[in-house]
């Protein structure tokens, strides 16, 4: 018998590892597993409709991963549904799997599909998914559209003005030097404003940074926060559409949530560790410390002070009624409408205010400039 065997030089080696789209997508993976990227609300809505449709249709939940995984652009995103693919035909659950990218899928995603996989109604849970995160994306994106116009009036107006008075301004001075008139105290100030605005410029940039870095610092303090996120409620027109938009994602989080057979504390603790207002989490921390305790829904609700009685009063008919998912969703759709004109009276009200903010300027700014020039005419007139 042989004591030694050794293959022989030239021999057959191992068969090299399957070629094609699967392969491509594992090795992708495997480099990129750790990398984390966020995504455009979009893209995870058109995902789940697409995963809700293909689950219809009856086709096994590998298989339509691996077919959205194959739609994805090549980027992190598609290595985590690729990831998720491989985890569920390993056996894992598909919360399980998608629970280890939480950067994608938060716990709103994984406990209703946790649920939709207990109730075996998995298709129906992703298309509500499916309805609420396209619902959410289109209110963020009317609040979004309806800021951006007036940001970026608000930024080319400032920029105008400082090259004007870096610039423009500066030039004057040679003009009045010759003039040699005693300058009015307007252009006097406009003046000194200007040379200061050109000799140090790069003080307006560092205090800017200065100001946005020392903000985010103290929003880190909850003290401050809450103090933030309270006048946030409360400021004129725009504390009302926060507000609303709270209210509003508060009913459509919690009546999806229920309707998809989650516990009625677990939902809260899901709204509670996702809502990014402090005030508003206080009182939905208050809510569920009364809930535990065995008292209702509506009281903390109405000692709370966010939400209004006209919501109150529609959860308690829903929590007397069993219904209290449909109820949210009624409200829910309710305080979206209300959102939607929220947000075209702040249009009406910023577009004027920006209008009027640019007039003040450069009138002052032409005023300024201009009155040397009129006194200098009107001794002319006078001397003759």
């Amino acid at each position: 018998m042989p004591d030694k065997i050794q293959r022989k030089s030239g021999g057959a080696r191992p068969a090299p590892e399957p070629a094609g789209p699967a392969a491509d997508l594992a090795g992708a993976t495997v480099k990129r597993r750790f990398r984390r990227a966020r995504i455009k609300p979009k893209v995870l809505v058109q995902f789940t409709t697409q995963l809700a449709t293909l689950q219809s249709a009856g086709l096994p939940i590998v298989r339509c991963l691996r077919i959205l995984a194959g739609q994805q652009r090549t980027g992190p995103f598609r290595d985590a549904v690729a990831a998720v693919a491989g985890d569920v035909e390993g056996g894992d659950s598909l919360s399980a799997a998608l629970g280890k990218h939480p950067h994608y899928f938060d716990n709103l995603y994984l406990n209703m599909v946790k649920a939709g996989e207990a109730g075996g109604i998995l298709d129906q849970i992703l298309e509500r998914l499916a309805v609420f995160a396209e619902k959410a994306d289109a209110i963020r994106g009317k609040i979004k559209g309806a800021l951006t116009y007036p940001v970026c009036v608000m930024l080319f107006a400032v920029l105008v003005v400082a090259f004007v008075m870096i610039f423009v301004v500066p030039r004057f001075e040679e003009v009045f030097r010759q003039l040699n008139q005693t300058l009015p105290p307007l252009t006097v100030a406009l003046l000194g404003v200007a040379n200061f605005m050109k000799r140090f410029w790069w003080v307006f940039l560092l205090a800017l940074g200065l100001a946005v870095v020392g903000l985010r610092l103290l929003m880190r303090v909850y003290g401050f926060r809450r103090l933030v996120h309270r006048l946030q409620l409360r400021f004129p027109v725009f504390g009302d559409l926060v507000h609303k938009t709270v209210v509003a994602r508060f009913a459509r989080t919690f009546g999806t949530l229920l309707g998809a057979g989650v516990p009625i504390l677990e939902a809260l603790s899901i709204i509670r560790d996702s809502v990014s207002n402090v005030v508003v989490g206080e009182a939905l921390e208050s809510v569920h410390k009364n809930i535990k305790q065995g008292e209702t829904i509506t009281q903390p609700m109405a000692e709370s002070g966010v939400f209004d009685d006209i919501v109150v009063n529609m959860v308690d008919v829903g929590e007397q009624s069993g219904n209290l998912d449909r109820m949210l969703m009624k409200v829910a759709d309710a305080y979206e409408r209300e959102v939607d004109d929220s947000v075209s009276t702040l249009f009406r009200i910023i577009e004027p205010l920006i209008l009027l903010f640019l007039a003040v300027v450069v009138g002052t700014i032409v005023v300024a400039l201009f009155l040397p020039i009129l006194k200098v005419m009107d001794t002319l007139s006078s001397q003759r």
